[in-house]
């Protein structure tokens, strides 16, 4: 069994930085790869990038990756996800993801998600 806590959201003015982290509760043998998901009202899942906390590869999408960038803390299990700049479009929840690869949502284990909410 595979639990994940995000943690990191809040309201922020246009062009702040923000750190999500999410906490991965469990044996690392139950989980390869921890992704970012976010959902804004009204739209579906929208992957932003997944990591290994055993080798450190990672994946991000290419509309985000000149902003977000995903990295894990494995004495810790924990995986962070660092947003720079950002914008009222980047308001959603957040949630990680584990127990799948990729950036479509097809993950085993899922958060509750934490609120990001940018103001303009």
């Amino acid at each position: 069994q595979v639990q994940l806590m995000e943690s990191g959201g809040g309201l922020v003015p246009s062009g702040a930085s923000l750190r999500l982290s999410c906490k991965v509760y469990g044996s690392t043998k139950n989980y390869s790869n921890v992704a970012w998901f976010r959902r804004a009202p009204g739209k579906d899942h929208e992957g932003l990038s997944c990591i290994s906390p055993i080798d450190g590869k990672s994946e991000t999408s290419d509309a985000l990756k000149d902003r977000f960038t995903t990295s894990v803390d494995r004495a810790k299990d924990t995986v962070y996800l660092d947003m720079n700049n950002l914008t009222p479009e980047d308001t959603a929840t957040y949630y990680c993801a584990a127990g799948g690869w990729g950036l479509t949502p097809s993950y085993l284990y899922w958060g509750l998600g934490t609120q990001v909410t940018v103001s303009s």
